[in-house]
């Protein structure tokens, strides 16, 4: 829910007495009357407004200062500052020295591009946004209210964050984001444009750059930059002391072979973007099948996670197998079959008991509670299933 001019105002005038307020303010089913009955007293008119805010901050953990004045959907929106940064430096590296967000919200990018050392000129339409992002930035920042597919700036580089669901549902055609991308690309025709958007886009047809980028293991978005960034497809890992980035120049020779010692799922940045062979074969691992985004290898690379691989069975002869190995527990990964991770523990229906044998990954279950791994894949015509140890981190 939005906010009027007036209540930004309101907001930003009382923003101290709001954040020391805000610890007693649970915000849940349970606390909603105690909770209105405070915010009125305090705030009275103005409760409701408040008691957005505060929900609003809370859903921007991660992405914007706790301090920062936003609304829900502006906080849902907000790119993580890790994310933002990669943004940044790949506009510093193609040349550019002032920056047009013609999508600001509530400025969550500014702060970025600045750290890079470039200029940032914020624009929207939603004028409480513009307000809350003048708070949140200052009076020295360049904002103004303006349409996106208006040119209003003679930027070297435009930055975009169209809507990305409609109706509750993401979108993934580009020519459905609000604004469209085709319409962002013929208003700024001339410039290079760096435009956010879904995971999920359907990007086969852009020219341009892909950047597909996950934050602590979930992908947050991919960027569509035009060619005189680059072409091609990259994905940048990011975790807290860990970066990697796999580009579709890199060589993609991973064969396919049986499982190995352990089995590897990549993170979903290199899946989202169409990398998983090549990020395999820059690690020395090899695929399940052609198809489907499952390796295997002798070790598991650093930074990342896999399973040690005990054995494979018909996926029908899984709780028989499970059983055998006494197994109480397992976490499924499913790809290239239809099953449901949650209705097969169900029928799985574990009670645990003594072990089995071990796998190539060393892995082996010995009496008592056996938490196991099942990962699940079509690997040619058939649906297999490999038992595996638990997770383990490299």
């Amino acid at each position: 829910m939005s906010f009027s001019l007036e209540e930004v105002a309101f907001l930003a005038a009382n923003a101290q007495r709001i954040e020391t307020i805000a610890p007693e303010i649970a915000l849940t089913k349970q606390s909603v009357f105690a909770d209105r009955a405070v915010l009125d007293r305090e705030f009275g008119d103005y409760a409701r407004a408040v008691s957005v805010l505060i929900y609003a901050q809370r859903a921007a953990v991660g992405k914007l200062p706790a301090h920062w004045l936003t609304d829900y959907d502006a906080a849902q929106q907000a790119t993580p500052r890790a994310v933002a940064d990669v943004r940044a430096g790949h506009v510093r590296e193609a040349g550019a020295t002032l920056v047009h967000d013609v999508t600001c919200s509530v400025g969550s990018e500014a702060p970025a591009f600045a750290d890079a050392g470039l200029a940032w000129l914020g624009s929207d339409l939603d004028r409480s946004r513009i307000a809350m992002a003048r708070h949140n930035l200052g009076d020295l920042a360049w904002l103004a209210v303006a349409d996106a597919l208006a040119p209003a700036s003679r930027a070297d580089v435009v930055v975009a964050d169209p809507a990305r669901r409609a109706d509750g549902k993401r979108i993934t055609d580009p020519a459905k984001l609000i604004p469209p991308l085709p319409d962002l690309l013929g208003a700024h025709a001339g410039r290079e444009l760096a435009v956010k958007c879904a995971p999920g886009i359907d990007y086969s047809e852009w020219d341009g750059l892909v950047s597909v980028v996950s934050v602590d293991g979930g992908v947050k978005e991919a960027c569509l930059y035009t060619p005189g960034f680059g072409r091609g497809r990259e994905a940048v890992v990011l975790k807290e002391g860990f970066e990697e980035r796999c580009l579709s120049t890199a060589p993609s020779t991973a064969p396919v072979e049986p499982p190995g010692a352990f089995i590897i799922e990549p993170d979903g940045a290199v899946i989202r973007a169409g990398l998983v062979s090549h990020w395999a074969t820059r690690h020395g691992l090899w695929m399940l099948d052609e198809h489907i985004a499952f390796l295997s290898g002798d070790t598991i690379p650093s930074g990342y996670s896999g399973f040690p691989f005990i054995e494979a069975v018909p996926l029908k002869k899984l709780r028989t197998a499970l059983a055998a190995h006494g197994a109480s527990s397992v976490e499924i990964l499913v790809r290239g079959v239809d099953v449901d991770p949650d209705q097969l523990r169900a029928k799985l229906k574990l009670k645990g008991g003594k072990g089995g044998k071990a796998g190539k990954g060393g892995a082996k279950l010995s009496g008592g509670a056996a938490p196991m791994a099942v990962v699940i894949a079509r690997i040619g015509d058939s649906a297999v299933a490999h038992i595996c140890g638990p997770r383990v981190h490299a």
